[in-house]
């Protein structure tokens, strides 16, 4: 039988023995692992920048540059081609308010958008809520054709539209005519009464089909569970639609209600340039189309840019306002 005995007098025990070691060569190779993980992370760092340089230089040279050259010209009176260049401060801005021509285009504006949102946001809703959730035969070649124009360019669309308009051969006269109608035949494009609802009804028609399929999208991600346990619980088709697919793709819709304001502001432009010029008498004017008027046809470039300015200031002010009030606590599922 083995017994344990105490250690001799003078000798140490085996923790004493390991404190009292030199620190093993893993322990230093772990010591030396920490600069070179600040190394690697400042390279990375140093390539991440290296590849975002060219996207910052030319969102400098494109869009930084071009603004503030806006901002400071729309203090000034300038024709844009001569030399002389006089610093007026905000006495551009005061005369807008005296401008009837642009104040004219300013409500054009918000007409235009007002309407052409309500009603391509509606119906953009209302047709994928359509396509979705019913089955209908050819629903894809419904949505291809919905989704055309979005393909064309804009100034094909004002050339079509343009054509459907025509006083005397236009499609839309044509068929008033047809159907015996003849009261009913209108100067689309030459009457300052329904001349801005013409260009609103092809602002309509160009973005709608995009805004659809995105809709569309959103709706087929909803697992078709709720729909079922809704409809046991007796929910018609309008309720589930209200209660349960609005909600749910409400950060979709909220984000294409910025993007869509921030869009027809130019897309306006576009159509009116190619359709009425603003016409007749300024009763289609907006307010991209007024700037480019003084800067560009009247010689007043430092007046066009304060027209710039206000354009600038008025989308991003309504920008803030659609996001401020569409916002609300995100529901998932």
């Amino acid at each position: 039988m083995t017994t344990l005995s105490s250690p001799p007098p003078g000798s140490t025990n085996g923790t004493s023995e390991t404190a009292g070691k030199a620190p093993s060569a893993g322990s230093s190779r772990r010591g030396a692992r920490a600069p070179a993980r600040v190394g690697r992370r400042r390279g990375n760092t140093g390539f991440v920048l290296a590849c975002l340089l060219p996207a910052l230089v030319l969102f400098a040279v494109f869009m930084v540059i071009p603004t503030v050259n806006v901002f400071r010209t729309s203090l000034y009176t300038w024709g844009g081609f001569s030399p002389d260049k006089r610093f007026v401060g905000l006495d551009n801005f005061r005369h807008l308010l005296d401008d009837e021509q642009f104040i004219r285009a300013f409500q054009n504006t918000v007409a235009l958008l007002v309407v052409v949102t309500v009603v391509t946001m509606g119906m953009g809703l209302f047709l994928a809520a359509i396509m979705t959730r019913q089955r209908l035969r050819g629903r894809n070649l419904y949505r291809f054709v919905l989704y055309i124009p979005n393909v064309l360019s804009v100034v094909v669309i004002a050339a079509i539209f343009s054509a459907v308009y025509d006083q005397d051969n236009g499609l839309l006269n044509g068929t008033l005519r047809l159907l015996s109608l003849d009261g009913l035949q209108q100067v689309w494009l030459g009457n300052q009464k329904i001349v801005l609802y013409s260009v609103a009804i092809a602002m309509v028609w160009q973005s709608l089909g995009y805004y659809m399929v995105l809709y569309m999208a959103g709706m087929a991600s909803i697992p078709e569970e709720l729909y079922e346990a809704s409809a046991l619980d007796g929910a018609s088709a309008t309720r589930q639609f209200f209660a349960l697919t609005l909600p749910l793709i409400w950060q979709s819709l909220r984000t294409t209600l910025t993007f869509f304001v921030m869009s027809a502001v130019n897309l306006s432009f576009v159509l009116v340039r190619a359709m009425t010029g603003g016409g007749p008498d300024g009763s289609s004017d907006v307010l991209l189309n007024y700037m480019y008027k003084q800067a560009y046809t009247n010689s007043s470039y430092g007046y066009g840019m304060a027209i710039g300015v206000v354009v600038f200031a008025f989308s991003f002010l309504v920008s803030l306002l659609v996001s401020r009030a569409t916002r609300r606590e995100p529901l998932q599922f």
